[in-house]
């Protein structure tokens, strides 16, 4: 039952965010390492309850107290022997588990493929940015919170921070990797089965830590190059006249201060890149599901949401509020 109840919190009812399910080789190396501890320290834990409950259910005083103390060299030489054999053990599981951890690591390290893709990972106070690079400036992806591959190939992740120390974990894929801000570390994984994985911060970094989540899309080698390609699009055109007054009210407004649209007026850098907003599948990080009703609360009261992020509260009348929502809501 106690067995059950832990196997529990570790997967709970998020299937796509947990170590448990892995869906690449490195995530089904640290489940195989998790196993092989959780085995050895379960057998562990019975026999130390067998020996105690033993040990209480035996009566050894007999007759009165306090007892007389005869010496047994006979008895002390086996207790000794007992003693130095249950050390030892201990010595050689630990050194074991010792082993396999290092053969482990060594794996998680080893990338062999000669063309894996590369995605840089940048960490913000509490969002992630994505990136795609490629010496063609004009093939260069930049996105936010949604990190797109495709199954069956090697990823390697270029990982830093822009302000404090974050940790990248996406459970079902690799392990954890601290982002630290001034250097840039990396690490690979594979996904094997298409799906949407969820990921983590991982590495305590302020206010709004537990709402920096992050979704890892895998998905056919066809799928992601037709996803690659329609990122490195500029932003559509406004298709009607309320779309069209949505992006004036955008450029003229606050919101060009801190965000880049491809295409448009819009270069800044505080914020997320929001040229396919619509193409993503949350907003603030994983914190609101990407529809009209989320978009149009996080733009007038972020703050309600999501306390002490960079996006400050913007008053609009309601045309306008409908006509920006309208907007961003055709950036796909």
């Amino acid at each position: 039952m106690a067995a059950s109840v832990l196997l529990f919190g570790c997967g709970g009812k998020q299937p796509q965010q947990t170590m448990l399910r892995p869906v690449g080789p490195m995530a089904g190396r640290i489940e195989g390492l998790w196993w092989f501890i959780f085995w050895i320290t379960l057998a562990v834990f019975v026999l130390v309850i067998v020996a105690l409950t033993a040990a209480a259910s035996t009566r050894r005083v007999e007759g009165a107290l306090p007892p007389e103390i005869h010496p047994d060299e006979t008895g002390e030489q086996r207790r000794f022997r007992r003693v130095a054999v249950c050390t030892g053990l201990t010595f050689a599981v630990l050194f074991v588990i010792l082993v396999y951890s290092i053969r482990t690591g060594a794996y998680m390290n080893a990338l062999v493929s000669k063309n894996p893709l590369t995605v840089e990972v940048v960490g913000h106070q509490w969002w992630w940015e994505f990136h795609y690079p490629n010496s063609d400036a004009s093939m260069y992806v930049v996105t936010a919170n949604e990190m797109h591959v495709p199954v069956k190939t090697p990823v390697v992740l270029l990982t830093s921070a822009t302000d404090v120390i974050h940790s990248f974990w996406a459970p079902n894929l690799q392990g954890k990797r601290d982002l630290i801000p001034g250097y840039q570390t990396a690490i690979w994984f594979q996904a094997d089965q298409e799906g949407t994985y969820r990921g983590q911060c991982a590495e305590f970094c302020g206010a709004q830590h537990a709402h920096m989540a992050f979704n890892v899309v895998a998905e056919t080698p066809e799928k992601f190059r037709a996803w690659l390609e329609q990122q490195r699009k500029p932003a559509n055109n406004p298709a009607d006249a309320v779309a069209q007054h949505g992006q004036e009210v955008f450029l003229r407004g606050p919101c060009v201060m801190c965000h880049t649209i491809r295409g448009t007026g819009a270069g800044a850098r505080v914020g997320p890149d929001l040229t396919h907003l619509a193409s993503r599948s949350t907003i603030a990080a994983g914190s609101l599901p990407n529809n009209a009703g989320s978009l149009a609360g996080w733009i007038t009261n972020s703050q309600a949401i999501k306390p002490g992020n960079r996006m400050p509260p913007i008053s609009l009348p309601a045309q306008d509020l409908q006509a920006l929502v309208k907007f961003l809501r055709s950036l796909n």
